[in-house]
């Protein structure tokens, strides 16, 4: 039962944020003053990619590319949706973080393997990247879970539950600010897209990519936002049922693309630099905030 649960999963990410994923294409058109695809645009783009043929450079380009795909579709069967859990008790923040690192060293494996330059510059910037988002982050997540003594994401959604006032969202306001900031760079919206800066290095890892193994690379791309996001809205909007959670979802995911719109893009020093200011001192504040006063968690203790 709980390997149809994660299939379920897994059909419902692929089809609601390639979904959203054609609207926020749109969105952007709209903003830039451009008319924009059709909603189904992307569908059509997957679809096409897989029908095609692909060059291969080797068996690390190849492996690399199914073990990211692989990686990250199995983070979204661990991840709760609306309440739905695939295997109870592995719902867990660590256990989720660490098969996105998966994912990621699939990637970086892949790109690495095709021989580009171009590819090698983009995942060095990707990690140099995933070192700044990711410390401010962890330190806010380390600080909710210090607070309530679990690293359960169901757990963590369950004692937002009661109305809006129970988010953290207001409960941990800063630790929001830091954990919307960071999703931004996970998202790789501007201004922190500079691992792909088509300007620049001409896409960075996916510039070698083309037919199937740019098909699977962009089915990871929408299954890792699915991930992403869903993390935003369980740790700091309570989660919700079906429809309230698809809703803020997708408040949330427009949103980003709405402010990534308008934003240019920073150079890798300044993005590296922009966390480790303004971002990690509020998830110090926030932090110590909760571990030495319980505000934000202790109606719950």
């Amino acid at each position: 039962m709980s390997y149809l649960i994660g299939l379920m999963l897994i059909v419902i990410a692929f089809l609601w944020q390639v979904t959203l994923e054609g609207f926020q294409r749109k969105v952007t058109a709209k903003v830039q003053r451009r008319v924009g695809p059709r909603w189904y645009q992307t569908f059509m783009d997957i679809f096409k990619a897989f029908s095609k043929s692909s060059i291969s450079h080797g068996f690390i380009y190849d492996f690399g590319a199914m073990m990211t795909l692989g990686g990250t579709m199995a983070t979204v069967v661990f991840l709760p949706f609306s309440g739905i859990v695939a295997f109870n008790g592995l719902d867990n923040f660590f256990v989720i973080i660490y098969l996105l690192a998966v994912g990621s060293l699939g990637m970086a494996m892949s790109a690495v393997g095709s021989g580009n330059p171009w590819a090698s510059i983009g995942v060095m910037r990707a990690l140099t990247q995933m070192v700044g988002y990711e410390v401010p982050f962890m330190i806010v997540v380390f600080g909710m879970i210090f607070g309530y003594g679990t690293s359960s994401i169901s757990a963590l959604v369950e004692v937002q539950a009661g109305g809006f006032l129970n988010w953290h969202l207001l409960r941990m306001p800063l630790g929001a600010i830091v954990g919307f900031i960071s999703l931004m760079g996970m998202l790789a919206k501007k201004p922190y897209d500079t691992p792909i800066a088509p300007a620049e290095i001409a896409s960075g890892p996916l510039v070698e990519y083309g037919g199937k193994h740019l098909g699977m690379l962009m089915l990871q791309h929408e299954f890792a936002v699915f991930i992403e996001v869903g993390l935003f809205v369980n740790l700091f909007l309570g989660g919700g049922g079906i429809v309230a959670y698809l809703i803020k979802y997708a408040a949330v995911y427009l949103f980003a693309t709405i402010i990534s719109a308008v934003l240019g893009r920073f150079k890798i020093e300044q993005v590296v630099y922009h966390f480790y200011k303004v971002p990690l001192a509020l998830s110090l504040i926030q932090a110590a905030v909760v571990i030495f006063t319980g505000l934000g968690v202790e109606i719950w203790l």
